[in-house]
């Protein structure tokens, strides 16, 4: 069976984000490839090549609704190894692709200092996608869609300069680094969805909320149509209101949980049981962080207020112990970050007694 996608990256969050996405709205088919060699990767290879389908459950509250629901999902009819079957990647890449979705991690776009994009040198997705580009380019030259959703900010305008800079760096010449830019399309995009936990061999549990926000460029056929998967004119303005509402209000908890030597167990949902914390949280979600998003402050409003829904899931531990992980970047990324948007737009400081925004104001 062709499948027109190909996806780099095996992890539960893909199989309940995008893998569901393409399955509840499109006839696509996908082929998803493991670059690492972890056991983990191998194995969920391995399950997807012996299996029609996999089980995503939703679970979680959605406009105060309980949602407990299965989806077998069956878009995905493909798994292979990049390393141990690169002929049979090559061939699929080039002959059926039309989208190439990637998740592939934190460091996913990091490149090694010595890089090699040969068939047998390669160490890193940029890399394998350079070598992939350039066979597809040579053979036919068919423009192609990349959809990375790795978590970084303009996540497709970061790939494509990094893609340009190894084909300029071993010599791949000037009509391929001009396909790349003007032929491909490299979408901007943001994703949202908890992932709370795997289903063994393959299969996840999610919320029932989810976003792909992917900024619009023309020529750009989705790769589903789906209510959760949205095509905006300014992604700025949705990555704004993720990182200050949603991972603010993250923070902020974090804080309040370690000021106030909480139980080392204590969940979201747990912290905000607390009517002293969540008047705390929402004073300052209210009154300092909402305004600020001036003519969208309605839409901002909805945004915390779904927020909050979720963070109340009764089928999610979410530990603040696990936010906490990096809190000092958190903190200057999150609430460092707003108070420097706030000063660009000409709001006043923050009020907020929050000790956390003060010491960092008189800093």
């Amino acid at each position: 069976m062709k499948t027109s996608i190909i996806q780099f990256g095996t992890s539960r969050f893909l199989q309940a984000h995008a893998d569901l996405m393409v399955f509840q709205g499109s006839d696509h088919h996908i082929t998803v490839v493991e670059t690492t060699g972890s056991t983990a990767s191998r194995d969920r290879i391995e399950a997807i090549n012996k299996t029609a389908s996999f089980p995503v459950i939703l679970r979680g509250l959605s406009n105060g609704q309980q949602i407990d629901t299965r989806i077998d999902v069956s878009s995905v009819t493909r798994g292979l190894s990049a390393r141990e079957q690169y002929a049979e990647l090559r061939r699929i890449f080039i002959d059926e692709a039309d989208y190439v979705i990637s998740n592939t991690g934190d460091r996913g776009f990091e490149v090694p200092t010595e890089t090699d994009i040969s068939p047998t040198g390669w160490t890193c997705y940029p890399e394998l996608l350079t070598l992939l580009l350039h066979e597809r380019f040579r053979k036919h030259g068919r423009p192609l869609t990349l959809l990375p959703s790795e978590l970084v900010s303009r996540n497709g305008s970061v790939l494509r300069d990094i893609v340009m800079g190894l084909a300029a760096d071993h010599g791949l010449g000037t009509l391929f680094s001009q396909w790349l830019k003007t032929e491909c399309l490299w979408m901007n995009s943001l994703v949202d969805r908890i992932v709370s936990e795997p289903i063994e061999p393959i299969g996840a549990v999610a919320e029932p909320y989810a976003l792909w926000a992917i900024e619009k460029q023309s020529g750009f056929v989705p790769p589903a149509r789906h209510p959760d998967l949205v095509i905006v004119d300014d992604l700025a303005a949705v990555e704004r209101k993720k990182l200050f509402i949603l991972n603010l209000s993250h923070t902020l908890l974090a804080e309040k949980w370690q000021a106030e030597s909480r139980p080392a167990t204590e969940t979201v949902r747990e912290i905000l049981n607390d009517q002293h914390v969540l008047d705390w949280v929402s004073e300052i979600m209210e009154m300092e962080v909402i305004p600020a998003f001036g003519a969208d402050k309605d839409a901002a409003h909805d945004y915390w207020k779904t927020c909050l829904e979720r963070f109340c899931n009764p089928f999610l531990a979410h530990r603040l112990a696990d936010i906490t992980q990096n809190h000092a970047a958190k903190v200057e990324r999150r609430i460092g970050g707003l108070m420097d948007w706030k000063k660009e737009c000409g709001f006043e400081r923050l009020r907020a007694a929050v000790p956390l925004i003060s010491s960092r104001e008189t800093a």
